[in-house]
């Protein structure tokens, strides 16, 4: 990613062009993106959010009035931005036509996954830039294939400095790694309980990889992937793997589409091949939305709750 301040120009569209309203401290700037390069002479002003998380992002920096429409909820929308979130149009359930976001007229689509931008499905980065549109992807579909604390704080700075509000986004930031450390030093000096990751799979188990979010959420806390070694942010493995690792606890990931936790709890308990392993023995289960272990807001939300699962007497 690269910020830089100078002469360029993306198209003005939105109530902040009608208006003529002064643009803030820092613009023009340049933002280079998942190999896009777009400059910008002021900030958005009319943003369409593919996928939940980007949009939970957006509100938690105070941009509700740049949003025109969200799509694709991935699961229940943080508390504190519920309201919110829900004044937002919601343009579709899975992600939206090329046509219905062209209708929402956007000067601005910021994609969660790289889904948002499927070529397959007319949602080319390119074809909304021929459309007048600029586009903006997480920095997780980067290419960079593995995903940190950091690319959660480091998106958080960069979407920020696209809208004008840098110091939100430091404060948000200082937040987040509160929580974080307040979650961590809760755990700290405790043994590393052994997890895994069930995402979702009958005939194999789809699991997060050492590369993953995940990996160091359970890490910071203190927990163990059992799957750390897969060299990737996702795989497939069998389940024998899972019964030789023997995790003591399972977290499943809770997302639309891929059963609920309690159909996913029964798989896992009345498979005979699993009695054995010590989590499925003792039924013990922490439940994650996928969207707090996607970068955005919700992942340093997750540490807290995974330590609480995972060590429980460090919170009595």
């Amino acid at each position: 990613m690269l910020l830089t301040t100078g002469c360029g120009s993306s198209h003005e569209s939105g109530e902040d062009a009608k208006a003529g309203a002064s643009v803030p401290a820092g613009f023009p700037v340049t933002i280079d993106n998942c190999g896009v390069r777009t400059a910008y002479d002021r900030p958005p002003s009319r943003v369409v959010t593919i996928h939940q998380h980007p949009a939970e992002l957006m509100l938690a920096l105070g941009l509700k009035d740049r949003l025109v429409g969200t799509a694709f909820p991935d699961s229940a929308v943080l508390p504190e931005l519920k309201k919110d979130y829900e004044s937002v149009p919601e343009l579709a359930e899975r992600e939206p036509s090329f046509e219905t976001v062209l209708d929402a007229e956007p000067d601005l689509v910021y994609g969660g996954y790289g889904s948002a931008f499927d070529e397959k499905e007319g949602r080319s980065r390119e074809a909304f830039a021929d459309a007048g549109i600029d586009t903006h992807l997480n920095r997780e579909y980067c290419g960079e294939k593995r995903v940190t604390m950091k690319d959660t704080y480091d998106e958080i700075r960069t979407i920020g400095t696209l809208f004008g509000v840098p110091d939100r986004a430091d404060e948000l930031v200082a937040d987040l790694e509160g929580r974080v450390g307040k979650a961590a030093g809760k755990v700290e000096g405790e043994p590393e309980v052994p997890v895994f990751v069930y995402d979702s799979g009958d005939k194999s188990a789809f699991t997060a990889g050492g590369k993953s979010l995940g990996t160091e959420l359970l890490r910071l806390a203190g927990g163990e992937n059992v799957f750390t070694d897969l060299d990737d942010v996702f795989g497939d493995v069998s389940w024998e793997q899972v019964v030789e690792r023997k995790p003591e606890v399972i977290a499943i990931y809770d997302y639309a589409g891929a059963g609920s936790v309690e159909e996913k709890k029964e798989f896992l308990l009345s498979q005979p091949a699993l009695s054995d392993v010590p989590a499925v023995r003792n039924k013990r289960f922490v439940v994650l939305p996928l969207t707090a272990t996607l970068v955005g807001i919700r992942s340093a939300y997750a540490v807290e709750d995974l330590a609480r699962g995972l060590h429980p007497e460090s919170f009595r």
